[in-house]
């Protein structure tokens, strides 16, 4: 395992990015309604066990490849986003479905598992930057302004499997689909087919990833639509003359990547080979050699012959445990600096012992509900997806 795999000086920006800091201006919640138990207490683990014996069958954990170790650990299974969702589905006998992720993908288990389910999120502080830069308002008073521009009746909105809930119902009413990063480009093929323009929200690096390097479309046909200007910062000359209009949203942790680190290791590491997450930017997705979702980074790496060398652009927890996990490789950070996925990081083994330890003493905690009109809306665009050609083999 390469020495850049180290964890960061604890910093308050450090501790921040590992999930141990708190800004309460900008996350959903930093307080449990409970105690929870010290993260130095040395009986934690035999505390989960414990709990997780006592429930039995009762309980299904999910753990998305950016969990820390300890939480992975006791997931029965782990995986993307989307992936994690259709495995809560497939076990409706399962009577609580504890996601150790963030919160649009407990969401997205909600939606799609039955009602006698009980999703938790066990620290509802456990968000995603990239879905909260689309708020339903916003998106709301974007379609106004595609209407007044002429052109909403010929767009056909993809969001992204990474948004909430209400942007999601939003796609399904206004005849759009979701996607995953990896059959984004099966949903914009299917969005042209039945319209002249695509709204894609909330990653602006995956739309236009796709849209350039997958559909053949130029760089000037997308547009960026930012909330937070009249109109969208865009003219409607400039919304009428676009091909896809890219919501103003991005990754924290992928779009932290640059270029100049996609040269500077390929000279640290001779003969190294470069994978990266398409929701980085454009720049340095065209200067990598591979480009695929997580599911797809850890079988490439997984797949790949002893003694290469790869370069990953994606969440760091993922990235050590890829090195841990291939020692006939030398794996290796795209950045030098820490890049842990700060609200995924919330997600620890206190509040898992927490969790687990209330239902045991059946009380529910975290419980995350969709209503019921966003649901119908929202699986309706889900739905769509999973309608395209090989969404057997959709992932995020």
């Amino acid at each position: 395992m390469s020495d850049l795999l180290h964890d960061p000086t604890p910093t308050p920006l450090a501790l921040l990015l590992m999930g141990k800091g708190a800004d309460p201006a900008s996350e959903r919640g930093v307080e449990c309604p409970g105690d929870l138990p010290a993260a130095s207490d040395p009986g934690l683990v035999e505390r989960a066990r414990a709990a997780r014996a006592a429930l039995a069958e009762r309980v299904f954990i999910l753990g998305h490849h950016y969990q820390r170790d300890e939480v992975i650990e006791f997931a029965d299974v782990t995986g993307d986003s989307f992936k994690l969702a259709q495995q809560a589905a497939a076990h409706p006998d399962a009577e609580f479905i504890v996601f150790c992720g963030v919160h649009f993908m407990a969401e997205s288990a909600d939606i799609l598992t039955s009602p006698n389910q009980q999703v938790i999120l066990p620290d509802l502080a456990a968000g995603c930057s990239m879905a909260d830069m689309a708020d339903i308002a916003q998106v709301e008073d974007c379609w106004d302004v595609l209407t007044e521009a002429g052109i909403a009746d010929v767009t056909i909105p993809i969001t992204y499997m990474n948004s909430t809930a209400a942007i999601k119902a939003f796609t399904g009413r206004h005849g759009g689909s979701v996607c995953t990063s990896s059959n984004a480009q099966r949903s914009l093929e299917w969005a042209f087919a039945r319209g002249e323009k695509v709204l894609f929200m909330p990653d602006q690096h995956l739309g236009r990833n796709t849209a350039v390097l997958d559909l053949g479309l130029s760089l000037d046909d997308c547009v960026v639509f930012n909330p937070l200007k009249p109109g969208g910062g865009l003219s409607a000359d400039e919304l009428r003359a676009a091909k896809v209009i890219l919501w103003r949203g991005h990754c924290s942790v992928h779009g932290r990547f640059t270029a100049d680190e996609v040269d500077e290791v390929r000279v640290r590491v001779p003969g190294v080979n470069v994978i990266v997450h398409p929701e980085c930017t454009n720049e340095v997705v065209v200067k990598a050699d591979f480009v695929g979702s997580t599911e797809a980074i850890i079988t490439t790496i997984s797949a790949a012959e002893p003694g290469t060398a790869w370069a990953v652009g994606t969440e760091l927890n993922l990235v050590k445990r890829l090195a841990k996990a291939n020692p006939d490789k030398t794996v290796v950070y795209l950045d030098r600096t820490v890049c842990f996925c700060s609200t995924m990081n919330r997600i620890d083994l206190p509040h898992l012992v927490w969790v687990l330890e209330s239902l045991v003493a059946d009380k529910v905690v975290n419980r995350i509900e969709v209503d019921a009109d966003t649901k119908h809306w929202a699986k309706v665009a889900l739905d769509r997806m999973l309608a395209l050609p090989g969404a057997a083999a959709t992932r995020d």
